[in-house]
């Protein structure tokens, strides 16, 4: 069973706002066994909207649309659905009770007839009831697709896909099933890992297939399963992760349905009763602030220290100024220090201490851009890794961090 998502608005075509909608509606649909054959963004014009659901309207079996549902003139979908389903707008009493009643009760603005006018729909559509919003939903059909509207406001979209669409979907059509498990790992690239899976993936089923995720020092491996028995999909689902597990243990750290490596990192933190203190350079705080984003992280988390420039290196974390003339401020002696004093100045069990040259320029050292030093201090020991991480800015410092968090998880394991 086939869906298309068509996106409408001109902000999204010239990059104003993300499309964060379509990723959401797409993983609802996949849930339930629907996949999607295309997204396709189309202009706030009716002759580009019309033309959009002609062509879905051959492809799927459900055509989802988000966006253009709002009371200003801009706004088009209404009238264009009107067009394509030879209907005409009229006025729905309770969508306008129950706009009458968001204004009386919660919009401090006084209602408009431009307001009013939310409340008239194509008179062949079921209404769908936002209950965050003043622009309803809509659900018509043509010759079998179904056709779903939905407000591009991303809070109204999920609460009418998750309670209205998605239980219609499911009552009206008979779909099959599809099963996705994802594994994390760290640590090695896409092409090593295909290298040491080949033999195992050349023996899957014929309905499981494998994908390779890869993104910032880490690459998700996405199992996915489908066809019309779950018993059977689930079974060998199961049997296939079995095999794969022994192959990747070393550099498996949880799947994306249910941890981060952060996550990971703030449990074994929380459950061993240790803290953690950071003190970081080229990664301007994005370790602290990826921690801290958990709830909870104030159980273990004491601080960082981000010394960015030099003189901080030396003030705060007491970097000796002879160990940065030999050695420069990017170098493993230097990273080290900053583990060890950050950890004692904050009074943590461990630190994780980042410096390198993350570009454009060189800045205080004459490492090449891309060269990292990544430091951990625990209650036993300190040490520091050296790496090469590219030249892409973001991605050098995304890179660090994961590799950091990485080599603190190893070393928590050792308790």
């Amino acid at each position: 069973m086939l869906a298309e998502i068509v996106t409408i608005g001109d902000e999204i075509l010239i990059g104003q706002i993300v499309d964060t909608n379509s990723a959401f509606i797409a993983k609802e649909l996949n849930r339930i066994g629907v996949s999607v054959f295309q997204i396709t963004s189309v202009q706030d014009d009716n002759d580009h909207i019309q033309k959009a659901l002609a062509e879905a309207k051959e492809r799927a079996d459900v055509v989802i649309i988000t966006g253009g549902l709002g009371p200003t003139k801009d706004d088009v979908t209404k009238n264009a659905f009107c067009e394509f389903f030879q209907d005409t707008l009229v006025k729905d009493t309770q969508v306008l009770a129950y706009i009458e009643h968001l204004f009386a009760n919660y919009i401090s603005t006084p209602i408009s007839d431009i307001n009013r006018q939310q409340a008239w729909v194509p008179s062949k559509a079921i209404v769908l009831h936002n209950a965050h919003g003043t622009a309803p939903g809509m659900w018509m059909q043509s010759d079998g697709v179904s056709f779903f509207s939905l407000p591009g406001v991303p809070f109204e979209m999920k609460y009418l896909m998750v309670n209205e669409v998605i239980p219609k979907i499911v009552e009206k059509y008979k779909r099959p099933y599809i099963l996705h498990k994802t594994l994390v790992t760290y640590g090695m690239g896409e092409s090593a890992i295909a290298e040491r899976l080949e033999s195992w993936e050349e023996n899957l089923p014929p309905f499981i297939k494998l994908a390779y995720l890869p993104n910032l020092g880490k690459v998700r491996l996405r199992l996915t399963a489908k066809g019309t028995s779950e018993r059977v999909l689930v079974d060998a689902m199961d049997e296939a992760s079995q095999k794969l597990f022994p192959l990747i243990r070393d550099i498996l750290y949880g799947t994306e349905d249910e941890e981060t490596l952060e996550e990971v990192v703030s449990k074994l933190l929380t459950q061993k009763n240790r803290t953690l203190a950071t003190a970081e350079s080229f990664t301007g705080g994005r370790i602290a602030q990826q921690l801290t984003s958990i709830p909870g992280a104030s159980a273990y988390f004491k601080g960082s220290v981000v010394s960015y420039a030099t003189e901080t290196k030396m003030d705060l974390l007491k970097v000796p100024q002879d160990i940065l003339r030999e050695h420069s401020v990017v170098s493993a002696q230097v990273a080290e220090i900053m583990a060890e004093n950050v950890r004692h100045l904050l009074k943590a069990h461990f630190a994780i201490a980042t410096t390198g040259n993350a570009g454009p320029t060189k800045g205080d050292s004459d490492a090449e851009i891309g060269t990292v030093y990544i430091a951990i201090a625990t209650p036993e020991r300190v040490f520091a890794e050296k790496f090469i991480m590219g030249n892409h800015r973001e991605r050098i410092v995304q890179k660090s961090v994961h590799k950091a968090l990485e080599l603190l998880q190893k070393e928590i394991l050792k308790i």
